[in-house]
């Protein structure tokens, strides 16, 4: 599953999301992870109220599962959550590598329903109802 981090620096999740000048997408999976590709944004991307920064961040994640924020605004949530994409903040900054490694281990594991949906993104959803 793709995973995008909001960051400053591509090290640690440091970035509200409106504001970050670049987003890190990494390829997570039980047995590990590598790293897909970083997105770089430029332009006055503090600007309060300007929408139109948000668009060519949601286009970048679309095929991302999960987002880690430090921060993020309310109509940027809700365009992330439309696209069936789980935005997840950090309270302080973090690595993105911790960040990867505990994600990996809870793959491992019995993920919580709401991952257990983010990684069956993208892939087409049967049901069998005579088990």
């Amino acid at each position: 599953m793709k995973v995008a981090f909001a960051t400053q620096d591509l090290k640690r999740v440091d970035a509200h999301f409106g504001w970050a000048k670049n987003i890190a997408i990494y390829e997570v999976s039980p047995d590990g992870s590598h790293f897909v590709e970083a997105i770089e944004f430029d332009g006055d991307l503090k600007e309060d109220g300007n929408e139109d920064k948000l668009a060519p961040k949601i286009d970048a994640i679309k095929d991302c599962a999960i987002l880690y924020v430090a921060a993020i605004g309310g109509s940027g949530a809700a365009r992330v959550v439309a696209n069936n994409i789980h935005p997840m903040k950090v309270n302080q900054p973090e690595e993105i590598a911790d960040l990867i490694d505990k994600l990996s281990e809870v793959l491992k594991g019995t993920p919580p329903p709401w991952l257990r949906k983010a990684l069956n993104k993208g892939k087409e959803r049967t049901l069998d109802f005579e088990d």
